[in-house]
């Protein structure tokens, strides 16, 4: 029996890491290697994408899909009665995530994967739980 590939669910925080040569980039483009599976929820993307217009990185912004694919990233589109109830009760018990988050959280849980992020405010007490597997970058 093969090893199961392994899943990385990026929120937006690693991947604007990665695209702005920000502290824990490298660490991103460990993970970016072939042989995972590397998956971004839509609403992350929107993140991403608020945060490059912001900059006034339009051109960039408007190519992020392209750009994430060229990386072996896959858009995760999906918005089934599972995974927002999912991210819902997520927001209801852990109040300090933001909804964002709390989509990527439960698009890893649903995958079975590890969410890969910065946000040690956020995730700390989520991994001191064990409730998600969480990749630190920094």
């Amino acid at each position: 029996m093969a090893a199961a590939e392994a899943v990385y669910v990026f929120d937006a925080c690693a991947v604007i890491a990665f695209l702005h040569a920000e502290p824990g980039a490298q660490e991103v483009a460990a993970l970016l290697k072939p042989g995972r599976r590397r998956i971004l929820h839509v609403l992350n993307l929107c993140e991403v994408y608020y945060d490059m217009v912001r900059r006034e990185r339009v051109e960039d912004a408007r190519s992020l899909e392209g750009i994430l694919g060229g990386l072996g990233i896959e858009i995760d589109s999906g918005l089934p009665t599972s995974l927002w109830q999912e991210a819902g009760d997520l927001k209801a018990r852990l109040r300090r995530l933001s909804l964002a988050d709390c989509f990527a959280m439960a698009l890893t849980l649903r995958e079975n994967g590890t969410l890969v992020t910065s946000d040690h405010h956020e995730f700390d007490p989520v991994a001191a739980a064990g409730l998600c597997p969480i990749h630190f970058i920094r």
